[in-house]
C-alpha cells in the first residue's frame, strides 16, 4: 500500500510542479513516483518468490499465480 501512496504523492508533486513551473518540484515528484513503482515491482517479485518457496516446501496455502 505504501508503494501506491508513494506513486500518488509523486504524481501530485509532479503535476503541481508542471502547473506552477517549479522544475525542482516536478523532478522531485517524478523521482518519488518512480520510487513507488520500484517498490511495487519489488513487492510483486517478493510475493512470487514466497509463493514458489511455499510450493517447493509443499505448503498447502501456497498461492498459484
Amino acid at each position: 500500500m505504501a508503494d501506491k501512496t508513494e506513486k500518488l504523492v509523486g504524481k501530485a508533486k509532479e503535476m503541481a510542479g508542471k502547473l506552477t513551473g517549479d522544475d525542482k518540484l516536478e523532478s522531485e515528484g517524478s523521482s518519488q513516483k518512480a520510487k513507488g513503482s520500484v517498490q511495487e515491482k519489488m513487492g510483486q517479485a517478493r510475493e512470487k518468490v514466497e509463493g514458489a518457496v511455499k510450493g517447493l516446501k509443499g505448503d498447502k496455502d501456497a498461492k498459484s499465480d
